[in-house]
């Protein structure tokens, strides 16, 4: 599969008539007043932007990404354009999740040197991997976590450490491990993560939360709940937020 610009790896794997202006009120009024009651039942709240990929100071691709309520749940949705070794690349990944942040089914699909696809659905702690790669046999597997709280953290899909940070309890604070799975290496094994205080950038106040796997170190910086830079110093690789 396509990695860029790192990877987690894991041991093991204007007229308009009075009344119907007053109903498009009304309705947008609805919209507003069901958003708001989703986020407020949620760790989520509405969320839209695009990342760019820098490595060795250079940008090597881009995501667009939104998070958003959908019904009684949220949806995760990125789509990543990245320049490989093997040519160009193109990402999508669609993650829905309960408004705790558990994962309820995560889609991805990789397109470019290499096709592939694939349907995770959960059920608690457990998930079942439907996977589809071109030229081969379709490939199913299946994992039992110790927990439903699941964090999924694609290879090339970076809002989902925004979604990892939202699974934080900030109240309790200090380190907190998380099972995680890498979907396009399909590989389970846990996380940790911890904040690290406010720091400062551009200016700005930025809290920081350190996320760690037994190979791999990463910093995030938030914006208030927003995601808004990742830096990897092992490799040279930083996400930033435009």
């Amino acid at each position: 599969m396509n990695r860029l610009p790192f990877s987690i790896r894991l041991p093991g794997r204007r007229v308009i008539a009075i009344a119907s202006l007053a109903a498009c009120i009304g309705f947008s009024s609805a919209l507003a007043f069901a958003a708001r009651r989703a986020e407020g039942s949620s760790v989520f709240s509405p969320d839209r932007g695009k990342f760019k990929i820098m490595v060795n100071g250079a940008q090597a691709g881009e995501e667009e990404f939104s998070i958003a309520p959908d019904g009684a749940n949220w949806v995760a949705h990125g789509v990543t354009e990245i320049k490989t070794s093997a040519g160009e690349a193109r990402v999508t990944g669609n993650l829905v999740l309960h408004p705790d942040g558990t994962p309820l089914r995560y889609d991805w699909s990789t397109q470019g040197a290499q096709k592939a696809a694939a349907a995770i659905t959960f059920n608690g702690p457990v998930a079942m991997i439907d996977l589809r790669v071109e030229g081969k046999r379709p490939y199913t597997q299946q994992f039992t976590f110790a927990s439903p709280r699941i964090a999924i953290l694609d290879n090339n899909l970076y809002d989902q450490f925004g979604v990892l940070a939202r699974l934080y309890d900030w109240q309790a604070g200090g380190p907190q491990t998380f099972p995680v799975l890498i979907p396009q290496a399909l590989t389970p094994g846990s996380v940790t993560v911890n904040s690290l205080g406010q720091r400062e950038s551009g200016g700005k106040q930025l809290t920081e939360l350190q996320v760690k796997t037994s190979d791999l170190e990463v910093d995030l910086f938030l914006d208030g709940k927003k995601l808004v830079r990742i830096v990897s110093p092992t490799a040279n690789a930083e996400i930033v937020r435009e």
